[in-house]
């Protein structure tokens, strides 16, 4: 297995898709139940194999992630070479990102000398996917790139 298995509500909600997958290896839902039955260890193999493909096809269209924590927020605009990344760290201990307070806080205090604002880019170290999925599982999560781009307009302006 490359990446991790889906969860049971993962699986669950991807119910239709699942069955599509078996239903292209001919393996109808009376034959997958006498796989999960008989064959466990077969039942297992498709069950990593169809979480492959779905992570694959999830990290192959991601271009935007984003890791909220107190005093950072930590976004990244994942290209298909390198990946660039911004650091919005408040220098104010007691604001927190996680709450709705703390990010009106940022809103009004951007350019103010109590937000410090780095901007990074690097080449991937290892395959682009992997590289992202490194990300996810330290609790970065995807994201439509809103917050990125607002924040790269204002910038670049």
């Amino acid at each position: 297995m490359k990446y991790k298995r889906l969860t049971k509500e993962q699986f669950e909600a991807l119910h239709q898709e699942f069955a599509n997958f078996l239903a292209s290896q001919s393996i109808d839902k009376k034959e997958w139940d006498d796989i999960k039955t008989n064959k466990p260890e077969v039942a297992e193999q498709e069950l990593d194999v169809f979480s492959d493909l779905i992570w694959e096809g999830v990290l192959t269209n991601a271009q935007f992630l984003e890791h909220f924590s107190k005093n950072h927020i930590f976004l990244f605009h994942c290209q298909e070479k390198f990946i660039d990344s911004m650091v919005l760290k408040s220098l104010v201990t007691e604001v927190d990102f996680m709450t709705k307070e703390g990010l009106q806080w940022l809103t009004d205090n951007i350019f103010t000398d109590t937000v410090e604002i780095l901007r990074g880019k690097k080449t991937y170290e290892k395959e682009r996917n992997d590289a992202i999925f490194d990300l996810i599982t330290q609790g970065t999560i995807l994201s439509d790139g809103q917050l990125y781009l607002q924040i790269n307009t204002i910038l670049q302006s």
